[in-house]
């Protein structure tokens, strides 16, 4: 079995790439679990720039270990793609998702249903215990919604529909999102790079 350190204490994070990995060749822990518990700040210009800059850094920290992490955010084009790089940070990472949805329906209150176009975007990459860097996308296309809905998920799950599907992604299960997640995308991309080098 191939250990992989991913660079996150995100508990909601570790669970969902668990499950979608779902692949008795690799076990994924967090940092926290290789003993580092640091702050990195990303200030990449990309998804992917931040994606390794927080792998750089714990690489340094677990020489010869396979370092995996991802950058990911939501892009709403009414909003000139904004929270964008910013997700996670949006009105302060002590701010509830529930606000932070909250503040975006506010924002878009008065945008119509065909101007509501958003997406999800995932970079997810991996430094090798050689050191070669490998990187992946992902993309979930969507809309946003006019309220929050369903009880599954997390982050901007609750806002975001899914027209294919005619409901919001808190609403469907954790199989179905592993199915179509811009994070399940990017991850079974780079799961298929790690197996012809492992």
């Amino acid at each position: 079995m191939i250990k992989i350190v991913f660079a996150t204490s995100n508990k909601n994070k570790i669970k969902e790439i668990r499950e979608i990995v779902n692949d008795k060749d690799f076990y994924i822990i967090p940092m926290s679990e290789a003993g580092i518990n640091i702050d990195i700040e990303e200030n990449g210009s990309t998804y992917e720039e931040n994606a390794l800059i927080k792998a750089r850094a714990i690489a340094k920290l677990l020489p010869g270990n396979i370092i995996m992490s991802e950058d990911s955010g939501l892009e709403i084009d009414a909003l000139d793609g904004k929270p964008g790089l910013f997700s996670a940070r949006f009105l302060g990472h002590e701010t509830s998702s529930i606000e932070k949805n909250k503040k975006i329906l506010e924002l878009m209150q008065k945008t119509e249903k065909d101007k509501r176009t958003a997406r999800f975007i995932c970079s997810m990459v991996v430094i090798t215990s050689e050191g070669e860097e490998l990187s992946t996308q992902g993309i979930l296309e969507g809309e946003i919604g006019f309220e929050q809905k369903g009880e599954k998920g997390f982050g901007y799950d609750p806002i975001f529909f899914l027209p294919d599907k005619n409901c919001y992604l808190a609403e469907i299960s954790a199989e179905e999102k592993n199915e179509i997640s811009h994070r399940s995308i990017a991850l079974k991309k780079m799961i298929g790079l790690l197996k012809k080098k492992y």
